[in-house]
């Protein structure tokens, strides 16, 4: 293996497209398979919603942008979304009906946890359930929502626990990336944002990817669990939420009225030899569409 093939290697690793061009063409054609990609934000920015579209593209062929197989989604807080996922589900199926079979829930598998631990455990299980190979389609996701909600409350601000959180960390990762690489699968993880306080120079002097500073609903945040998680991933997205008042006029009435608006913007915070790339979105009834780059 040479430099020059190691930089040529993400371009030539496959990608599960979104679904929309403007927002694949600021993660280099999608997200890519064999690495783990993060999805970080404030509740309501679209994280889940992005991650459940993944899942029902993910059963298209590659000439269709998608992997050709099934998803394992893992959730950890929260009841599952399945009014959601089946909505998508049935869009995609009427916009693919060659492609994706008429119930495409029967290639998502769904698992709920509750701690780091467990996950350790399920993640095991799943190599297993990847090497039978009974699958209709083979899985070629995974993605778990949220990582940062099996720490909230487990460890405590101790050196000891700090030291055994970012041991976890490790693990966790470096088990995800043994069956991304293994597999040839997707990896995709939701992270969650923390309120920052400090100068606007980074975290701690350290500048968060390509950005100096991470802004959504007027306020400043840094991603969840740290910079020891952030070693963890290849890839990190940020996605922002504001909320705008807009000057609207209502027939008949003697003045206009003031509406909240929100936007959405998509982040690409850091990526192997991509550039930093932006784009607004909005959330549809067929899932997460780019506005605008």
């Amino acid at each position: 293996m040479t430099p020059q093939n190691l930089m040529l290697l993400p371009l030539s690793t496959p990608k599960l497209s979104i679904g929309c061009p403007i927002l694949d063409h600021c993660l280099g054609g999608g997200i890519p398979c064999n690495s783990i990609t993060e999805l970080v934000g404030e509740s309501g920015s679209g994280k889940t919603q992005l991650c459940l579209q993944l899942t029902v593209r993910a059963q298209l062929p590659p000439s269709h942008g998608g992997l050709g197989g099934s998803s394992v989604y893992i959730f950890t807080e929260f009841s599952f979304p399945f009014r959601r996922l089946q909505q998508l589900g049935n869009l995609y199926h009427a916009s693919y009906p060659n492609l994706i079979r008429l119930e495409p829930l029967e290639d998502i598998y769904v698992h709920g946890v509750h701690d780091a631990q467990e996950l350790i455990h399920v993640l095991g299980d799943i190599e297993a359930f990847i090497a039978i190979d009974h699958t209709r389609l083979p899985v070629k996701l995974i993605v778990i929502d949220s990582i940062a909600a099996l720490f909230r409350s487990q460890y405590q601000p101790t050196p000891a626990d700090l030291k055994r959180r970012s041991e976890m960390f490790f693990n966790i990762s470096g088990t995800l990336k043994g069956l991304a690489n293994k597999y040839g699968l997707a990896v995709v993880v939701t992270n969650q944002v923390v309120d920052f306080i400090g100068p606007h120079h980074g975290v701690n002097g350290v500048r968060l990817g390509k950005l100096e500073s991470l802004d959504t609903s007027g306020r400043r945040v840094s991603p969840a669990l740290g910079l020891a998680w952030a070693y963890c991933i290849n890839s990190r997205v940020f996605l922002a939420r504001h909320e705008q008042s807009i000057e609207v006029d209502i027939r008949n009435a003697p003045s206009t009225s003031i509406c909240s608006q929100t936007h959405r913007t998509f982040h690409l915070v850091f990526a192997p030899h991509l550039a930093y790339a932006s784009a607004e979105f909005v959330i549809k009834k067929e899932g997460i569409v780019g506005v605008s780059q």
